[in-house]
């Protein structure tokens, strides 16, 4: 009786502490916080050993086809890596348990008087986690499938295996699948960061589907040697869990904001092991504020996922740090002139991926763009990796995320002309990838892209000043930095992202001034055109903005009424939008029938603004 008694003693205690914990409240929002930082850290494992799967796949498809074969030796290193595995057999005897058990007696308690809160509490406490460990052993499986195919080395160097027909092949086959996938999910076409920002500037949520949607679309494209980023993605996934969690929860639309750039900067920081970085590009960039009451979630989410991300991928930095030194007070002029170069760089690439979305889309001028427009996303997506691979062939630097190019640029190890052909290819081959229908991000290529064009440039100063420059390989370093602030307009960002990576106070110097002033002028450049360009894009006719060949507009739920006449004007269809209160209009040309939505005439009038802040 007396341990009954006890029992029933601690059931009584532990039901009371749950009765004392508000949720939601502004006491729980930084563990929520850390809830978000553990989710978001095993995403970027998971999704970081997904692209190393779907890559020694494609890279290692002969092995691949060897383990299928009787007594295989590939079948058995799997077999043994599988059994050698960190399963941690004790999370699942604690964990299934617990989240079990909550749930079942969260159930219990329905219909009991007063119970609907703790009811509420024990749920959400089984699925948090039920949902870790859901997260917790695919990771561990796929890190053991990896170490057998081995694909997380340099992917411009496992591309050297290949034979040279398969070069352009592989991304023009990863590039049909993802546009075979995406086809019913235009939206998520997106490169990562600008949905974010739109979801935490108008409260809303990002459904969780989405972000693994984008996970596995962006895992094929890189896989598969896509020009693309891992960054861009991350931030979607990290943003999506921490909404799915704080919806979870219960909090507040606020909050809950709040919460989802939590999860954007969490997987920033898990990408790179930049903890500061992390939490810095989510105040400055997804909430622009920097209030105290933010500051305590986002900062426990990036050191939470961090910490995990290291556990899970290791804490070998991706990107090795190099050697920089100040050899001049005067050299900070010269890395002034950096900055400005990346800034118009950063603006050339946003123009250039606009102009190619545009084209692909079938609203670039000509009619090939409008033929090109009317395939079917699969196609599409499959010729822009066809055109990728082929650059692959010229430049390793094209394929994937292309880490390698920027530690040999570091290094110093590519000459004047490979660090410039590397970094002109890069932006074309990535505009290509993302503007065909391809996914991922832009954060990382932008990287390659300042790496490759900072050593450019110091290669330059150093032979015509070598007593009074530092080797390319600071300049190198400091063009990273200044690319991100230039793509993100966010100084602090890249500044504190480069300092993370390289551990070298002295290099604060040049990159406050490199990543200003990039981020200046492309912002400058930027805003210019998006003051410029409404008055006279208004007047525009609606025809190069119709997506041809596509289902009309009228057999969509909430569309009606009569088509519009091709050569209406971008203004007059936003009227009739407006009239009929609908987000999509039927338009005919001819037999040509297609449809025009407002989301494209917004972006249409917004030019550059479209573009701000891609990953």
């Amino acid at each position: 009786m007396d341990s009954t008694r006890e029992r029933e003693w601690w059931g009584a205690r532990g039901l009371a502490v749950l009765e004392r914990l508000r949720l939601p409240g502004p006491s729980v929002l930084p563990v929520a916080g850390a809830v978000v930082g553990l989710y978001s850290g095993l995403v970027a494992g998971l999704f970081v050993h997904l692209i190393g799967l779907v890559s020694g796949l494609a890279l290692g498809f002969p092995r691949v086809m060897e383990a299928l074969r009787p007594h295989s030796a590939t079948r058995g290193q799997w077999g043994q890596a599988l059994a050698g595995a960190r399963w941690e057999p004790g999370l699942l005897w604690v964990g299934v348990p617990l989240g079990v058990g909550a749930l079942v007696l969260a159930r219990g308690l329905r219909g009991r008087a007063g119970g609907d809160d703790l009811r509420r509490r024990l749920r959400v406490l089984g699925l948090l986690v039920l949902g870790a460990l859901a997260l917790y052993y695919p990771l561990v499986a796929l890190a053991a499938a990896n170490t057998v195919l081995g694909p997380l080395h340099d992917g411009g160097r496992d591309m050297e295996r290949l034979r040279p027909w398969l070069v352009p092949l592989l991304p023009m086959v990863g590039g049909l699948v993802v546009g075979h996938v995406l086809r019913d999910r235009p939206r998520m076409l997106g490169h990562g960061l600008p949905e974010v920002v739109q979801a935490v500037e108008h409260e809303r949520h990002l459904p969780g589907r989405d972000g693994v949607l984008k996970l596995v679309a962006s895992a094929l494209t890189i896989g598969t040697g896509g020009s693309a980023g891992r960054e861009g993605p991350l931030v979607f996934g990290g943003a999506a869990f921490g909404s799915a969690v704080g919806r979870t929860l219960g909090f507040s639309r606020r909050e809950l904001s709040i919460l989802l750039a939590s999860g954007a900067g969490a997987g920033l920081a898990a990408s790179f092991n930049a903890p500061i970085a992390g939490a810095l590009f989510a105040l400055e960039i997804i909430l622009r504020e920097f209030h105290l009451r933010v500051l305590s979630p986002i900062i426990l989410a990036s050191v939470t996922a961090t910490l995990v991300g290291r556990g899970v991928m290791g804490g070998a930095p991706r990107v090795l740090p190099g050697a920089y030194s100040l050899v001049s007070a005067w050299e900070i002029l010269l890395y002034g002139a950096l900055g400005l170069g990346l800034g118009l760089l950063a603006y050339a690439f946003l123009r250039l991926l606009h102009g190619v979305e545009g084209f692909f889309q079938g609203r670039g001028p000509g009619r090939l763009s409008g033929w090109v427009g009317a395939r079917p996303l699969a196609a599409r997506a499959a010729c822009g990796g066809l055109v990728v691979g082929g650059l692959a062939l010229v430049h390793p630097a094209v394929w994937g995320t292309g880490h390698e190019a920027i530690n040999a640029a570091a290094a110093r190890g590519l000459s004047l002309g490979l660090l410039t052909a590397g970094c002109a290819l890069k932006l074309v081959a990535t505009t290509i990838t993302l503007g065909s229908g391809g996914s991922g991000g832009t954060f990382f290529p932008m990287t390659v892209m300042g790496a490759l064009a900072g050593g450019a440039f110091g290669e330059v100063l150093h032979a015509l000043w070598p007593g009074a420059t530092a080797p390319s390989g600071a300049y190198a370093l400091v063009g990273m930095g200044g690319a991100v602030a230039a793509l993100t307009r966010g100084p602090l960002t890249g500044l504190m992202m480069v300092y993370e990576l390289s551990g070298d106070y002295a290099i604060i110097l040049p990159l406050m001034v490199t990543c200003t002033l990039a981020s200046a002028l492309c912002h400058a450049l930027v805003e210019r055109r998006a003051a410029v360009e409404p008055s006279r894009l208004r007047r525009r006719p609606i025809d190069c903005l119709v997506r041809w060949g596509e289902p009309e507009a009228a057999t969509l739920p909430g569309a009606e009424g009569a088509p519009l006449p091709v050569r209406t004007c971008v203004v007059d269809a936003l009227g009739v939008m407006d009239i009929r209160g609908v987000d999509t209009l039927p338009v005919r040309d001819g037999a040509r029938r297609g449809r025009v939505t407002r989301e494209d005439l917004r972006r249409f009038l917004q030019g550059g603004r479209a573009d701000s802040g891609q990953t």
